[in-house]
């Protein structure tokens, strides 16, 4: 499919507005089903100074639309509701729980001559469609009812609101992936021997996820409880904890200490100073998915210069010093050796490839059976920067593809010239999506398509893309 972009450029006159958070609620209709009862639906509102009727009216509206696309489609009903102004995002995250966003569209401010009022255009076309901490809602109003449910829907939201960034959000956002570390096969076993030999000297640690450089390496949890737990480590907890990263291990910052293993290791979660006698020795408890229900657990944290490691052990044990102490002394000296082994051949790695030159595409490739996500268009992304080194428009233009490829179940591919020198390509195949942007102003179709190949043969030669 080959299609035209619209205008990539804007007035130096126009001021632009991000789109913004107007609301979030999270309500069951089962809750205050008679008349006059509607407030006992809302259990969390957001923001919370909203007038009682104009909540309760907002809320029987997405009911109604929820309600009305049933007749329709029983099974499937409203996900989205788009106006001029706003966009309505709707989900039913269990059973009779519906969580429902209300995001202002970005919207641009034209001047207009002869002094009159500045003109206002809403690009509603311009967002991309698409619980760790607290396990179910279910589980909640179970143990304490609805004052519980609430309580905990409080205390989580309040404070995820504050760092949900819409302005920053991009296709990275929506597949939610997780960028793997790359390793050589002999330092991966090294790993994966480490993560066995504590896993067997430490019998309480149920299950172990390995990090470096805020990329995953190892992981013995569900694809679905890592993507989580990663993004809670990668946007919240990490950069809490930053720290400048240690040079390998032929650097002066490294010197040898005869007779003792160097030793860099510190809890991220739990005690912050082992030697102090008033530590605290708690740990936050994430709930994971088992074959049956939810499954409690300690989240340990531990890190030496840039490598992590989770150890997550069942909530019923008590943690005491004596399991810290015994943690720390025997993670903590393998994890320093182990994190500047990786740092030392990853250089390695570095230097035999040469210095990287400036290509001419670059891409964004996300796998959904494992999660994998790479991305050679961005420069930086944190939970509140995206920085991009391409137009956002030609951002804009990968979310329409990645829109029409959610349409349909089949692989395809989608061409798109933009009004510039660029030409956008997508490809979906085998539940793998490859987005690809190319500079070549005097480019045919049939040479962008060559181009688009070299590249799968280049950096994807084990993975199969239906031409």
């Amino acid at each position: 499919m080959l299609m035209i972009s619209p205008r990539m450029a804007s007035g130096m006159q126009e001021k632009q507005y991000t789109p913004s958070l107007l609301s979030f609620f999270i309500y069951n209709p089962k809750f205050g089903p008679r008349e006059g009862e509607e407030e006992k639906k809302i259990l969390f509102y957001h923001p919370i100074e909203i007038e009682k009727n104009e909540k309760i009216r907002n809320v029987g509206l997405c009911e109604a639309i929820v309600q009305f696309t049933r007749t329709f489609s029983p099974t499937n009903p409203a996900k989205s509701l788009h106006t001029q102004k706003n966009r309505q995002f709707f989900h039913e995250a269990e059973e009779n729980y519906w969580m429902v966003m209300v995001v202002r569209n970005p919207m641009v401010e034209k001047p207009n001559k002869d002094g009159k009022p500045p003109t206002v255009e809403y690009q509603e076309e311009e967002i991309i469609v698409s619980n760790l901490f607290n396990g179910t809602f279910s589980r909640a109003f179970e143990a304490g009812g609805v004052e519980l449910l609430t309580q905990k829907l409080e205390k989580f939201f309040y404070r995820y609101l504050q760092t949900l960034h819409l302005q920053s959000c991009d296709l990275l956002d929506v597949f939610g992936g997780i960028s793997f570390f790359p390793l050589d096969k002999m330092t991966y076993l090294k790993i994966q021997s480490f993560v066995n030999r504590v896993e067997e000297s430490l019998s309480l640690v149920k299950y172990t996820a390995f990090l470096y450089n805020d990329q995953l390496i190892w992981s013995g949890l569900e694809q679905d409880d890592m993507r989580i737990l990663y993004k809670y480590l990668t946007t919240s907890l990490f950069p809490r904890h930053s720290e400048p990263e240690l040079a390998g291990r032929d650097s002066p910052l490294r010197p040898e200490v005869a007779g003792n293993l160097l030793h860099y290791g510190r809890f991220l979660t739990g005690p912050a100073n082992l030697k102090d006698p008033d530590a605290k020795f708690r740990f936050p408890r994430i709930f994971v998915n088992t074959e049956d229900s939810y499954e409690e657990l300690h989240l340990i944290v531990y890190k030496a210069m840039t490598a992590a490691v989770c150890f997550m052990v069942n909530a019923a044990v008590d943690l005491n010093r004596e399991f810290c102490e015994q943690l720390d002394s025997l993670v903590g000296p393998q994890l320093t050796l182990l994190a500047s082994d990786i740092c030392e051949q990853f250089n390695i790695n570095r230097r035999i490839s040469g210095p990287e030159k400036e290509p001419q595409f670059k891409f964004i490739y996300f796998n959904h059976m494992n999660l994998a996500e790479k991305s050679t268009i961005h420069m930086r992304k944190t939970a509140s920067v995206s920085l991009t080194s391409v137009h956002p428009d030609l951002m804009k233009i990968l979310g329409d593809i990645n829109c029409d490829f959610a349409r349909v179940n089949e692989d395809e591919e989608i061409i798109v010239k933009a009004m510039t020198d660029y030409w956008v390509v997508g490809k979906k195949s085998d539940q793998r999506e490859l987005y690809v942007i190319l500079n070549q102003k005097n480019a045919n179709l049939i040479e962008v398509n060559e181009e688009v190949k070299r590249l799968c043969a280049t950096q994807f030669n084990n993975i199969f893309f239906l031409d």
